[in-house]
Protein backbone atom coordinates (compact mmCIF):
# COMPACT_ATOMS: atom_id res chain seq x y z
CA UNK A 1 0.00 0.00 0.00
CA UNK A 2 1.44 3.41 -0.84
CA UNK A 3 1.35 5.97 1.79
CA UNK A 4 0.74 9.68 0.87
CA UNK A 5 1.93 11.40 3.56
CA UNK A 6 0.63 14.94 2.38
CA UNK A 7 -2.68 13.76 1.66
CA UNK A 8 -2.71 12.16 5.23
CA UNK A 9 -1.58 15.06 7.01
CA UNK A 10 -3.89 17.24 5.07
CA UNK A 11 -6.84 15.00 6.21
CA UNK A 12 -5.96 15.37 10.48
CA UNK A 13 -5.04 18.92 9.64
CA UNK A 14 -8.20 19.63 8.23
CA UNK A 15 -9.93 17.78 11.10
CA UNK A 16 -7.88 19.97 13.83
CA UNK A 17 -9.36 23.34 11.58
CA UNK A 18 -12.55 22.64 11.67
CA UNK A 19 -12.50 22.23 15.37
CA UNK A 20 -10.68 25.52 16.13
CA UNK A 21 -12.90 27.42 13.37
CA UNK A 22 -15.85 25.75 15.49
CA UNK A 23 -14.25 26.81 19.18
CA UNK A 24 -13.69 30.36 17.68
CA UNK A 25 -17.16 30.95 16.90
CA UNK A 26 -18.14 29.47 20.16
CA UNK A 27 -15.83 30.93 22.80
CA UNK A 28 -14.03 33.78 20.72
CA UNK A 29 -10.34 34.65 21.97
CA UNK A 30 -10.33 34.05 24.95
CA UNK A 31 -7.11 31.77 24.90
CA UNK A 32 -5.46 35.46 23.80
CA UNK A 33 -5.08 35.97 27.29
CA UNK A 34 -3.04 33.03 28.23
CA UNK A 35 0.53 32.94 28.70
CA UNK A 36 2.86 30.22 27.06
CA UNK A 37 3.27 28.66 30.18
CA UNK A 38 -0.63 28.18 30.76
CA UNK A 39 -0.88 26.69 27.08
CA UNK A 40 2.52 24.30 27.58
CA UNK A 41 0.61 23.10 30.92
CA UNK A 42 -2.55 22.47 28.96
CA UNK A 43 -0.35 20.61 26.21
CA UNK A 44 0.94 18.61 29.31
CA UNK A 45 -2.24 17.70 30.60
CA UNK A 46 -3.46 16.25 27.47
CA UNK A 47 0.05 14.14 26.80
CA UNK A 48 0.03 13.09 29.83
CA UNK A 49 -3.82 11.65 29.59
CA UNK A 50 -2.85 10.29 26.40
CA UNK A 51 0.24 7.84 28.21
CA UNK A 52 -2.16 7.28 30.95
CA UNK A 53 -4.58 5.89 28.50
CA UNK A 54 -1.56 4.33 26.74
CA UNK A 55 -0.97 2.65 30.25
CA UNK A 56 -3.65 1.37 31.41
CA UNK A 57 -6.88 -0.70 30.00
CA UNK A 58 -10.02 0.98 33.12
CA UNK A 59 -11.30 4.24 31.48
CA UNK A 60 -13.77 6.32 33.41
CA UNK A 61 -13.92 9.13 31.14
CA UNK A 62 -15.70 7.55 27.34
CA UNK A 63 -13.24 9.56 24.96
CA UNK A 64 -10.35 8.32 23.41
CA UNK A 65 -7.11 9.59 22.24
CA UNK A 66 -8.24 11.46 19.49
CA UNK A 67 -9.19 14.32 20.88
CA UNK A 68 -6.39 14.82 22.92
CA UNK A 69 -3.69 14.58 19.94
CA UNK A 70 -6.44 17.56 18.14
CA UNK A 71 -5.62 19.43 21.18
CA UNK A 72 -2.27 19.04 21.38
CA UNK A 73 -1.90 20.38 17.52
CA UNK A 74 -4.32 22.99 18.23
CA UNK A 75 -2.91 24.24 21.51
CA UNK A 76 0.77 23.95 20.38
CA UNK A 77 -0.63 26.59 17.73
CA UNK A 78 -2.25 28.86 19.73
CA UNK A 79 0.80 29.03 21.58
CA UNK A 80 3.16 29.88 18.53
CA UNK A 81 0.61 32.60 17.85
CA UNK A 82 0.99 33.78 21.49
CA UNK A 83 5.08 33.59 20.51
CA UNK A 84 4.43 35.63 17.60
CA UNK A 85 1.71 38.53 18.73
CA UNK A 86 2.36 38.26 22.59
CA UNK A 87 0.23 37.86 25.27
CA UNK A 88 -2.65 40.47 25.87
CA UNK A 89 -5.27 41.19 28.64
CA UNK A 90 -8.77 41.18 26.63
CA UNK A 91 -9.08 38.98 23.98
CA UNK A 92 -8.35 41.31 20.48
CA UNK A 93 -8.89 38.59 17.82
CA UNK A 94 -11.96 38.23 15.81
CA UNK A 95 -12.62 34.24 14.90
CA UNK A 96 -11.75 35.03 11.33
CA UNK A 97 -8.10 36.44 11.82
CA UNK A 98 -7.43 33.68 14.71
CA UNK A 99 -8.57 31.29 12.09
CA UNK A 100 -6.45 33.00 9.61
CA UNK A 101 -3.45 32.71 12.27
CA UNK A 102 -3.99 29.15 13.17
CA UNK A 103 -4.23 27.99 9.39
CA UNK A 104 -0.87 29.64 8.45
CA UNK A 105 0.79 27.74 11.79
CA UNK A 106 -0.20 24.64 10.65
CA UNK A 107 0.77 25.35 7.01
CA UNK A 108 4.27 26.63 8.55
CA UNK A 109 4.19 23.16 10.55
CA UNK A 110 3.54 20.90 7.13
CA UNK A 111 6.57 22.56 5.35
CA UNK A 112 8.72 21.72 8.42
CA UNK A 113 7.30 18.45 8.29
CA UNK A 114 8.04 18.26 4.58
CA UNK A 115 11.65 18.70 4.88
CA UNK A 116 12.51 17.11 8.11
CA UNK A 117 10.27 13.97 6.30
CA UNK A 118 12.51 13.88 3.55
CA UNK A 119 15.56 14.15 5.55
CA UNK A 120 14.68 11.64 7.89
CA UNK A 121 12.74 9.41 5.18
CA UNK A 122 9.35 9.04 7.17
CA UNK A 123 11.17 7.32 9.95
CA UNK A 124 7.53 8.15 12.04
CA UNK A 125 5.98 5.29 10.14
CA UNK A 126 8.19 2.89 12.28
CA UNK A 127 7.95 4.21 15.04
CA UNK A 128 4.80 3.46 17.74
CA UNK A 129 2.69 5.86 18.88
CA UNK A 130 3.54 5.00 22.57
CA UNK A 131 7.45 6.29 21.21
CA UNK A 132 6.10 9.55 19.72
CA UNK A 133 4.00 10.90 22.86
CA UNK A 134 6.48 9.96 25.07
CA UNK A 135 8.63 12.16 22.60
CA UNK A 136 5.49 14.85 23.30
CA UNK A 137 5.76 14.73 26.93
CA UNK A 138 9.94 15.13 26.55
CA UNK A 139 9.09 18.20 24.53
CA UNK A 140 7.23 19.72 27.01
CA UNK A 141 9.72 19.38 29.81
CA UNK A 142 11.81 21.04 27.64
CA UNK A 143 9.75 23.90 26.81
CA UNK A 144 9.16 24.40 30.80
CA UNK A 145 13.05 24.56 31.22
CA UNK A 146 12.90 26.87 28.27
CA UNK A 147 9.67 29.07 30.18
CA UNK A 148 11.95 28.79 33.15
CA UNK A 149 14.77 30.45 31.65
CA UNK A 150 13.30 33.58 30.70
CA UNK A 151 12.56 31.81 26.99
CA UNK A 152 16.53 31.88 26.56
CA UNK A 153 18.67 28.84 25.55
CA UNK A 154 22.54 28.40 24.60
CA UNK A 155 22.31 25.93 21.86
CA UNK A 156 18.88 24.66 21.99
CA UNK A 157 16.11 25.44 19.80
CA UNK A 158 13.73 27.64 20.65
CA UNK A 159 10.42 27.48 21.84
CA UNK A 160 8.64 27.74 19.13
CA UNK A 161 10.56 24.85 17.45
CA UNK A 162 9.63 23.06 20.22
CA UNK A 163 6.34 23.32 19.78
CA UNK A 164 6.06 22.60 16.42
CA UNK A 165 7.43 19.31 16.32
CA UNK A 166 4.39 18.62 18.90
CA UNK A 167 1.62 19.59 16.01
CA UNK A 168 4.13 17.09 13.41
CA UNK A 169 4.25 14.05 16.10
CA UNK A 170 0.49 14.56 17.37
CA UNK A 171 -0.29 14.69 13.50
CA UNK A 172 1.75 11.42 12.84
CA UNK A 173 -0.45 9.62 15.61
CA UNK A 174 -3.46 10.55 14.54
CA UNK A 175 -2.52 9.50 10.88
CA UNK A 176 -1.07 5.58 12.32
CA UNK A 177 -4.80 6.19 14.44
CA UNK A 178 -6.50 6.62 11.12
CA UNK A 179 -4.58 3.94 8.94
CA UNK A 180 -5.41 1.62 12.28
CA UNK A 181 -8.70 1.74 11.84
CA UNK A 182 -8.41 1.69 7.99
CA UNK A 183 -6.64 -1.82 8.61
CA UNK A 184 -8.64 -2.83 11.65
Amino acid sequence: MVKNTTAEYQQVVEQCRDIFDKKMRDYGAAWRIMRTESLTDQIYIKANRIRTLQRTAERLVNEGVEPEFIGIINYSAMAIIQLQLGVVDQPDLEPEKASELHRQVLDDAFDLMSKKNHDYDEAWRSMRISSMTDLILMKLLRVKEIEDNDGKTIVSEGLDANYFDMINYAVFCMIKINEGKKNG
